[in-house]
């Protein structure tokens, strides 16, 4: 996920209509270290810190919902990429004013993005078109640039600092260790003083649910639509006898009395003949 990254920010400083400067340059990712000045214009982008974004950390597990059940899996990490940006010219004259410029280009090419758009994402980032949040700043992770320069053994230049913030997936669990909970829906449920919900299906002769049949409770003038499954449910009902009247997609309406709050198994379930 992080190689891909690398490849979206490569696509962002190798889009058409770029500078001159910029759009001759080669776009690397090493680690940078003084050499022999290079052939062509170099941008070199090196990750240096990678670290999870703490304000963005998220304990509330995910639930995953998919044919009556629903499995709990952890939520992903949000992480920050910050990769540090130098600008390396050719040989000629005034290095430090061709350095600049690259630099300078990078940035209003990258500060047109408050997040990078799905066109650059690359990778398992062009499957999902996450939003990719992304900022430049200074170097100002380092609590001392100097000693960061010296430990990658160059002299102190001129650089810039992009942030990238990415969500990555846990790998998935072992399937034995995960924790898979059947739906429930509750009947009888006591919503306030003296309401309750309630529930069942509608089954045809052949005990088969019967779905988008309209399920009116008649005292009440309530309506509901049953499911694929035959399911239909009622909030909010006071205590009482009622009539429920179903009225099938095809054939006659028929009346089935009924008490609130529900006795013996709780549900209505309702076979039409």
């Amino acid at each position: 996920m992080i190689r891909d990254l690398s490849q979206t920010l490569e696509a962002i400083l190798t889009q058409s209509g770029l500078p001159p400067e910029l759009a001759a340059a080669r776009i690397i990712f090493d680690r940078p270290v003084d050499k022999s000045i290079p052939q062509q214009p170099t941008i070199n982008l090196f990750l240096y810190d990678i670290r999870e974004n703490l304000e963005l950390r998220s304990n509330e597990p995910n639930i995953e919902r998919n044919n009556g059940q629903a499995v709990i899996v952890r939520p992903p990490l949000r992480m920050d990429c910050t990769y540090l940006i130098t600008a390396w010219p050719t040989g000629g004259t005034e290095l430090a004013l061709q350095e600049h410029r690259l630099l300078s280009q990078v940035l209003r090419v990258l500060s047109r993005y408050h997040s990078i758009p799905e066109q650059f994402l690359q990778g398992s980032f062009s499957q999902t078109k996450p939003i990719l949040p992304l900022t430049i700043s200074s170097i100002d992770r380092l609590k001392n640039p100097s000693e960061f320069w010296t430990a990658l053994g160059i002299q102190l230049r001129a650089a810039l600092a992009a942030t990238i913030t990415i969500s990555i997936e846990p790998l998935p669990e072992n399937p034995i260790t995960i924790k898979t909970y059947k739906l429930v829906r509750e009947t009888g449920l006591r919503l306030e003083q003296d309401r309750f919900a309630i529930e069942g299906e509608v089954e045809d002769i052949n005990y088969q649910p019967v779905a988008s049949a309209t399920v009116q409770l008649v005292e009440l003038a309530q309506t509901a639509t049953t499911q694929s499954d035959g399911y239909y449910s009622f909030r909010f009902i006071p205590a009482g006898v009622y009539t429920l009247r179903v009225q099938p997609p095809s054939g006659t309406v028929q009346n089935f009395p009924i008490t609130v709050p529900p006795l013996g198994t709780g549900k209505y379930k309702i076979r039409l003949t």
